[in-house]
């Protein structure tokens, strides 16, 4: 994840022409149900472009088991969105690749369905992204990847890890007087904010998004922003802004913050696993560790996200798409596939305990996100990601932070309501 922008939908078509014969439907596959007779039928599964590529020789494969026709199709931009209009028109896939945190949105439109994982195949999951997946008590999507915030240093300009957020500004200015960074902290705010950057030291500093309910999940009617503890904590985010000590920027933004990183002009990085290939490709020495919180506050908590497949509730073929994610999705091959296209730690765990002693990376960011928790998949989250993301710039750049909280969390009410 960098941030949730709207773009323009380019789709590219990569057909896969099935040869051969199917099983004939007539026998139980490894997880005991019997996989459907659909001998000419065609399975149509939506992806990015990364993830179509790696896709196609099991779709491929999976097609000449079944005796149909499969075609991936890459979707650049606004998957979502794009998604439930052609869901809604009877135009879309049978199979849609998305985060997690969509499943709320697309339950309320009516474009998913439960997908039908044994027990077994449940227990292969990292447990955390299976959470992340149940909404209202069932399973709507099988994961594939986690991900989760870190912090990324550049170890020739900052060996030791900061214990806590002032030891890193304070790192950081003694760069800057050295000369040997212009910018103390890259993380990404930009003119229109960044919810899902700046929510670990948002949480660090005592602040929520929503309560949870006596089962633990995010609760609607407890929001938590525009209350005293969020206005507290963004006091102390403040503090590192424009006005302040200057570690938080708006010229720092999703485009350019991680090249400010592999240019060398800071040492620190708050991103993810998919900014590893740019450190590598610009042959910065780095390591990574927990993003730090607030000296005396709170333990960061950064948000887990997990990519996952759907089967969508209108597709014209719906026993196929449950088979193809249920049981080819649940095989380490196609788990390690995924990984090699786009490099983030797999959710089935055998597939990481495959990847995992050729890149050490993978652990270190589960280690930095061992008390993440999962981004919100209910559908009133939409309505915080703006208002919240442009206060966070307001007050990046100096606005007062009660009038602008306060303001943030009465926009945020009535668009819930």
């Amino acid at each position: 994840m960098r941030i949730r922008t709207a773009g323009v939908v380019a789709t590219v078509a990569l057909a896969i022409a099935a040869a051969g014969c199917g099983s004939g439907g007539d026998e139980p596959d490894a997880s005991g149900s019997t996989p459907p007779n659909a001998d000419g039928g065609k399975l149509v599964i939506w992806a990015d472009d990364k993830r179509s590529a790696a896709l196609k020789p099991f779709a491929d494969k999976f097609g000449q088991e079944n005796g149909v026709t499969v075609e991936v199709q890459a979707i650049s931009k606004d998957q979502q969105t794009t998604f439930v209009t052609a869901s809604q028109q009877g135009s879309g896939p049978d199979v849609m690749v998305g985060a997690h945190d969509w499943i709320g949105n697309l339950v309320q439109n009516g474009a998913i369905d439960p997908v039908q994982l044994t027990e077994a195949q449940k227990a292969g999951f990292n447990q955390g992204a299976l959470k992340a997946v149940t909404f209202n008590g069932q399973v709507y999507a099988v994961p594939y990847a986690t991900e989760n915030l870190a912090l990324i240093r550049n170890t020739e300009l900052a060996p030791e890890a900061p214990k806590t957020v002032e030891d890193l500004v304070t790192t950081g200015k003694r760069l800057q007087a050295e000369n040997k960074a212009s910018e103390i902290l890259c993380l990404q705010v930009g003119q229109n904010g960044d919810s899902y950057h700046i929510y670990p030291f948002y949480t660090s500093a005592g602040g929520t998004l929503f309560g949870t309910n006596a089962t633990g999940d995010y609760d609607p009617k407890q929001l938590g922003v525009g209350t005293p503890e969020s206005i507290a904590a963004f006091e102390k985010i403040a503090k590192l802004g424009e006005k302040g000590d200057g570690a938080l920027k708006r010229s720092i933004t999703p485009e350019n913050s991680i090249a400010t990183f592999t240019g060398k002009k800071c040492a620190f990085l708050v991103a993810g696993p998919w900014a590893i290939t740019d450190a590598k490709t610009a042959n910065i020495k780095y390591d990574i560790s927990p993003v730090p919180g607030f000296a005396g506050a709170k333990e960061p908590t950064p948000f887990l996200g997990v990519q996952a497949f759907y089967v969508a509730a209108k597709g014209k073929n719906k026993a196929l798409a449950q088979e193809f994610v249920t049981n080819y999705l649940t095989t380490p091959e196609l788990a390690v596939a995924l990984y090699q296209a786009e490099p983030r730690p797999p959710a089935l765990t055998a597939a990481f305990d495959q990847v995992k002693s050729s890149d050490p990376d993978l652990a270190k960011f589960l280690e930095a996100g061992a008390n993440a928790v999962p981004l919100p998949a209910i559908p009133e989250m939409a309505a915080i990601w703006d208002p919240f993301g442009k206060a966070e710039s307001a007050i990046v750049g100096g606005a007062d932070v009660t009038q602008t909280i306060t303001a943030a969390g009465k926009t945020i009410s009535e668009q819930i309501k």
